[in-house]
Formats: C-alpha cells, sequence, structure tokens
C-alpha cells in the first residue's frame, strides 16, 4: 500500500470518517462525561480515576483538548467530532514508541476489544514488529474472564464468549492474561483499546490505546501520564478496510514499514 503523506492521511481520516465528523452523536459522548465522573467504573476502562474527575465538565476539556470534540458545553445533541491533526499526532507518538520497542526487541502484547475492526491493524503491527526480532506475547490456553474466554487470533488477544467474540470494555480480560503470565512473562509494551489497554496501564506497564470520544479515559489516562499514548478516532467505523493506511503511516513513521 503507498504510504500517505499527512496531508493525505487527515484527508482520508476526514472522508471515511474515522476522525472529523464522526458517527458517535453528541449526546452519547456527554454522557459517557458525566457517567465517568459520577464513578462509574465501566467508564473508567481499568484506570484507577479517585475523586479527581468528578466534573463533567473538566472531562469536556480533557476531550476537547487531546480528541477533538467540540469544547462548547451548550453543545449538547447533535454532530460532534475528532480532530484528524490529533489523531495523526498520536499515530506519530504511537510510531516513537514502537521504535523504541523495535530497538530494544520488547515483548509486546496485543489486545483489542473491538474484535471487529481493529484487529487486522493490531495483527500488522505486530508482525512488523515480530521482523525487528521483538517477542510478541503469546497468551496462555485456557483463560476465562466475564463469563467467557480470553483467546487470541493473529497475535491479538480477544474476548469470546458463546462461539462469539465480543466487543468488551471491561478491564478482566487483561487481568486474566497479566495474572497467567505472572512478573517473569510481564510485556514491555502493550498495545490495544478499551479496558485492555487501560487497566495494563493502570498495572505499571507501558500502554499504547485507540480510544473513540464517547471513551475518555484513556484519554485522562495519558494526561495523568498512566497511558504512553492515546490515539483518537473512530473505533469502528463502516470498513475495517478504512484503518490501513492509517497503520501503514504508523509503521512507516516507525521505520517499520
Amino acid at each position: 500500500m503507498p504510504i500517505l503523506s499527512r496531508p493525505a492521511l487527515v484527508e482520508h481520516l476526514v472522508r471515511t470518517r474515522i476522525a472529523g465528523d464522526v458517527a458517535t452523536p453528541r449526546d452519547n459522548n456527554l454522557s459517557h462525561y458525566r457517567k465517568l465522573a459520577n464513578g462509574d467504573r465501566h467508564y473508567w476502562l481499568g484506570l484507577e480515576l479517585g475523586d479527581r474527575w468528578t466534573d463533567e465538565q473538566d472531562v469536556l476539556a480533557v476531550m476537547a483538548e487531546r480528541c477533538g470534540v467540540v469544547d462548547d458545553p451548550a453543545h449538547r445533541v447533535g454532530q460532534d467530532t475528532i480532530d484528524p491533526e490529533l489523531t495523526v499526532d498520536g499515530l506519530d507518538r504511537m510510531a516513537a514508541r514502537l521504535r523504541k520497542a523495535a530497538a530494544g526487541r520488547e515483548r509486546v502484547l496485543f489486545a483489542t476489544g473491538h474484535p471487529g475492526s481493529l484487529i487486522d491493524v493490531h495483527s500488522r503491527v505486530a508482525a512488523a514488529l515480530r521482523a525487528q526480532g521483538c517477542d510478541i506475547v503469546r497468551i496462555p490456553g485456557g483463560l476465562v474472564a466475564d463469563e467467557g474466554y480470553v483467546v487470541q487470533f493473529a497475535d491479538v488477544a480477544v474476548f469470546e464468549r458463546g462461539a462469539s467474540l465480543w466487543h468488551t470494555h471491561s478491564p478482566e480480560p487483561m487481568n486474566a492474561i497479566l495474572d497467567a503470565l505472572g512478573e517473569d512473562g510481564r510485556p514491555d509494551l502493550v498495545i490495544a483499546d478499551h479496558g485492555w489497554a487501560g487497566r495494563a496501564g493502570q498495572r505499571g506497564i507501558d500502554s499504547v490505546g485507540y480510544a473513540d470520544c464517547n471513551d475518555p479515559a484513556l484519554f485522562i489516562g495519558e494526561a495523568e501520564g498512566t497511558m504512553q499514548v492515546t490515539i483518537p478516532l473512530d473505533d469502528h467505523v463502516l470498513d475495517p478496510r478504512f484503518y490501513e493506511p492509517l497503520t501503514a503511516y504508523t509503521l512507516n513513521a516507525a521505520g517499520l514499514a
């Protein structure tokens, strides 16, 4: 695949609605910000936020700065946005961390709560790091969490229940992996999303995560230094192939193309 320039990638992100005017409505975003501020741990995505984020407006301010949602508190319904320039900035920060991982031949774990959209993104990055000598974590078999199984496809850990791969925000699958690996098998870096990424960061592991505009916790985690990088994007667009130019850009920026 040709490597897009930054302006061309920004245009692609907007055209495919990975960023720009995204599908997630404003009222859904604000509802999630409010629930996080009210202490609903489902929206903490594996992070421990304590009582530091009890004001919904503080959460909105972080999301406007780091994700690019509309910063007007009076905007309650209708269209919301992700700034594509912030998306590419996040990809550049991720690329810098990937360069470090490749140089150190680090041990890297990949996981996703969005198997229907992001599994190929993670898998391609895993393959590029393996080619540079990194140790891509193979999770132990027989792991269970949330009344389902934690399994692995194409180097990416996912949650499975009833013979289907599930969309999940839960941190418990990541807990199951890290507990089973123990200190000797602990990864140097986790690349993930949702509660998989947040819990890894909370447990002191370098964590890079993709996050949508209705998932504020990972952006707060980066603001507080618990997350290494959080990349703003719509995490489930119409066609998973729309993410391919984004992945190619990141690997090229990391020197892994």
